[in-house]
């Protein structure tokens, strides 16, 4: 597996065209090839040959959460126990079906698993918790830190 996208037989054309679609995938072809001086033909192809890769994985639209009403974004830390993977699998197969979940990690240090979710305000935060974590079996410590204030939010990964 190579460990990066020049690794893998892509070169810099490939790489301007994922820049151009991370900041803008509705973007025509047309408009891709005349930015990156390429044929759409072309452009059109080096596209699907990143899609089969699994380079490019989907097209989103990204939502203002706060337009649509969700006021609130929190981190919660969460330890589980006993460690044990039937324990994490048990955590994992009920975490997927909560929608106001966005990403769930797990993670290295003082905490197992890192949520990061979507609510309206504190109520519902509060209401998450009791609710669905502190119901799930092997819950040992619940963090939640809120957010006051997203200094930065990306999905644009740096392509070197």
């Amino acid at each position: 597996m190579p460990n990066t996208l020049f690794d893998g037989g892509f070169d810099q054309l490939d790489r301007a065209i994922l820049d151009e679609l991370q900041v803008n995938s509705r973007i025509s072809v047309a408009d891709l090839a005349r930015k990156i001086h390429l044929s759409p033909p072309a452009v059109h192809q080096r596209i699907k040959r990143l899609e089969r890769a699994g380079i490019i994985q989907q097209y989103v639209a990204l939502l203002n959460r706060e337009a649509v009403g969700y006021d609130l974004l929190c981190f919660i830390r969460v330890s589980i126990q006993p460690h044990t993977k039937a324990q994490l699998d048990h955590f994992q197969a009920q975490i997927v079906d909560l929608p106001a979940v966005l990403e769930c990690y797990r993670t290295a240090g003082s905490h197992d698993l890192l949520l990061k979710i979507a609510v309206k305000d504190t109520k519902e935060l509060d209401k998450f918790i009791a609710e669905h974590l502190m119901t799930m079996a092997g819950i040992d410590r619940i963090e939640p830190s809120p957010v006051l204030n997203e200094m930065k939010a990306t999905t644009k990964l740096p392509l070197k």
